[in-house]
C-alpha cells in the first residue's frame, strides 16, 4: 500500500484528518480521529489545522501501518482510526 494523497486533509470541524491509501488497483479513503491525535501523538487540545498536520507528519509512519492492518481485515472498505486503534500495547 502507498499513501496516495501527501496533503492530507483536515476536516472542516477539526475533528479527523483524511488520507488515501492505494494498491492493488484501489484506492481507500482512510482517516484518523483528532481524539487520536491527541491520545498518541501529543496533540495539544487547543491546536489548529497546521498543528494537527504536523501531528499526523510525526505520526504518519505508524498511522499508515495501522491504517493497512485494519483495511487487510476488511478490504475495499473506508478505515477511521481511533486511539485504540493506534495505541502501543505492551
Amino acid at each position: 500500500m502507498d499513501v496516495i494523497d501527501l496533503m492530507p486533509d483536515v476536516a472542516a470541524d477539526r475533528h479527523e484528518i483524511s488520507f488515501r491509501l492505494s494498491g492493488h488497483h484501489s484506492e481507500v479513503a482512510c482517516a484518523i480521529t483528532r481524539e487520536a491525535l491527541e491520545a498518541q501523538f501529543w496533540l495539544p487540545k487547543d491546536a489548529d489545522q497546521v498543528g494537527m498536520l504536523k501531528a499526523f507528519a510525526d505520526g504518519q509512519r505508524r498511522i499508515i501501518a495501522v491504517a493497512e492492518r485494519k483495511l487487510r481485515l476488511r478490504p475495499g472498505e473506508p478505515v477511521r482510526l481511533k486511539a485504540d486503534d493506534v495505541q502501543i500495547r505492551r
